[in-house]
């Protein structure tokens, strides 16, 4: 399995979590084989491996209530799995292409009102905690990008200060996303100036090929800070448990294709492989999309 896992890494470039998901999926299905036939899993032994035993095995996760997306994850990486197997010459394990993924419902991003959504980027809105005002400058500045860019929360702490340019210097920062694959996203000046307000007023030293973004003793912000602040700042301004840092991205993407933007060009600034990974947003502005139809087809 190490093997496999560095394959994954270094060939596959995918990206930590999906190798460390795949990784627990393998292992969790090899205790249960090991489990449902009474004995050690060898290579032969999943090599022989049937339609009835995954069945079983996806049936003793769903008895687990794991919802459909980790189900047909965890069928992906077994494939994966079975697919190296079977190209180093350590058997073939048909059974697997035999199973049907799983359904997994659909469901709409929920995005946040673009009103709100300016609100979370506002330090004044955080004024009256108890907290040092560089991390309030910090966290908006984070959520700036979340919303403004339209970067994953992984994006935005990820960078380092030499990835961004200085307020007039430059309207583009290159960051790297899912599977190490690095694109250019437009960035606005105010959202630069968020930055640099914080940057000014951060007491921790910030070295180019540093991260731009870090904790209250200096290390590497954790996605969970943001979160947090996140979830404080949802309670106060009244909106769901669904405002979250990923929330914001989501809008960037709703708020974009409402004004008119090109499917397209969204798909490219939020790093998506696939063009119906984006098109979900059309299911959120569907209303828009029936008022174009209606004013541009000869026949509406």
């Amino acid at each position: 399995m190490v093997r496999w896992l560095s394959h994954l890494r270094a060939e596959r470039r995918l990206s930590p979590k999906t190798c460390e998901a795949y990784a627990r999926d393998a292992r969790q299905c090899l205790m249960f084989l090991s489990q449902h036939w009474g004995e050690l899993v060898t290579l032969k032994r999943f090599a022989a491996l049937e339609a009835s035993d995954v069945r079983a095995f996806m049936a003793a996760r769903r008895a687990d209530d794991i919802g459909g997306r980790s189900l047909m994850r965890a069928l992906a990486g077994l494939r994966s799995f079975a697919r190296f197997l079977e190209r180093e010459g350590l058997g073939k394990v048909g059974a697997l292409s035999a199973i049907r993924a799983p359904k997994v419902g659909k469901s709409l991003p929920k995005p946040i009102q673009m009103s709100a959504a300016k609100r979370f980027a506002d330090a004044s809105e955080r004024a009256g905690e108890d907290r040092e005002p560089w991390i309030w400058a910090r966290d908006a500045a984070v959520m700036a990008l979340l919303y403004g860019s339209g970067l994953r929360i992984s994006e935005a702490l990820g960078l380092k200060r030499r990835d961004v340019p200085q307020p007039g210097a430059g309207d583009v920062l290159v960051v790297t996303g899912k599977g190490n694959k690095t694109r250019m996203v437009p960035v606005l000046q105010n959202v630069l100036a968020l930055v640099h307000e914080y940057v000014a007023v951060c007491p921790h030293s910030l070295p180019p090929e540093g991260p731009i973004f870090v904790g209250a003793r200096g290390g590497p912000l954790s996605p969970r800070i943001i979160q947090l602040t996140m979830a404080r700042m949802r309670g106060a301004l009244g909106l769901p448990d669904s405002a979250t840092p990923h929330a914001l991205r989501h809008s960037f993407a709703t708020h974009l294709l409402s004004r008119g933007g090109d499917l397209r060009a969204i798909q490219e600034l939020l790093g998506h492989a696939s063009l119906s990974t984006t098109q979900i947003y059309t299911g959120i502005d569907s209303e828009r999309l029936l008022e174009v139809y209606k004013t541009a087809h000869p026949r509406a």
